[in-house]
């Protein structure tokens, strides 16, 4: 009897120390160890989900029961607002992306640049899926500004999001990929290729930003989190990682 009445007492417990993070593909190479000083710290455990910050609100939307929305942009936590289902007005900017275009180091694109985007030996491109990722959007809105989409456009290998971008480019899937700074200075990509920043005024900016759930069950620990990420100490991980400040 003790020992069920016991149990009960310890479930309760048990569950506020956990929570669900919804977190956009390009924070995948990023967050893990940032999020583990977290637990450290806190014993809070958390369980996070990376995908297309799209996938994450429409989950969002039906009622996924996560505590944290970290998105790629404004306009999915946005959406998220708009519907009632945040404890906020306005998204919380916490980093902001870079876009870069990756190849591999045996790829025939030796000497990376911009104008490699011109070459005729450039056959295949991988880009995220404009519809569903920041970093697609960002990605076609440079090509646009550079007058090279309309010729680029037909070499597209279309991914679902960043993460899968990186993956396709690094497995030789396309030859080269317009992807995050955080996924190519993550450790696979960093050793197996080399990149070049896409111009900064060929894209607007990638402002990420973060929305505790209004119908989390741990508010608290997801503000609490949102505050440690906010911290100086994780901007200047964050920084290492591939993710500027937001101003």
């Amino acid at each position: 009897m003790y020992k069920f009445l016991l149990f009960l007492l310890l479930v309760p417990l048990a569950a506020a120390q956990n929570l669900r993070l919804a977190a956009a593909a390009d924070l995948q190479p990023v967050l893990p160890p940032i999020l583990a000083q977290f637990e450290n710290q806190t014993h809070i455990h958390i369980d996070a989900s990376y995908q297309s910050s799209a996938t994450l609100a429409t989950q969002i939307q039906n009622g996924a029961p996560f505590d944290l929305f970290m998105a790629a942009d404004f306009s999915f936590p946005q959406r998220v607002i708009s519907e009632g289902l945040a404890d906020a007005d306005q998204p919380v900017a916490y980093a902001r992306g870079t876009l870069v275009l990756w190849t591999r180091n045996d790829s025939p694109f030796r000497q990376l640049s911009v104008d490699t985007l011109k070459d005729p030996a450039m056959k295949t491109l991988a880009v995220a899926n404009p519809e569903h990722a920041p970093y697609g959007r960002a990605a076609e809105a440079s090509l646009k500004k550079l007058g090279l989409y309309d010729q680029l456009k037909p070499k597209f290998v279309i991914a679902e999001n960043i993460a899968q971008t990186a993956q396709y480019v690094d497995s030789g899937n396309a030859q080269a990929g317009l992807i995050s700074l955080t996924s190519a200075l993550s450790e696979r990509l960093h050793a197996n290729g080399h990149y070049v920043e896409m111009p900064a005024d060929s894209y607007p900016p990638i402002l990420q930003g973060a929305v505790v759930l209004k119908n989390s069950g741990h508010r608290t620990e997801a503000h609490q989190l949102l505050d440690f990420l906010l911290s100086p100490a994780v901007g200047k991980q964050f920084a290492a990682r591939g993710l500027e400040p937001p101003h």
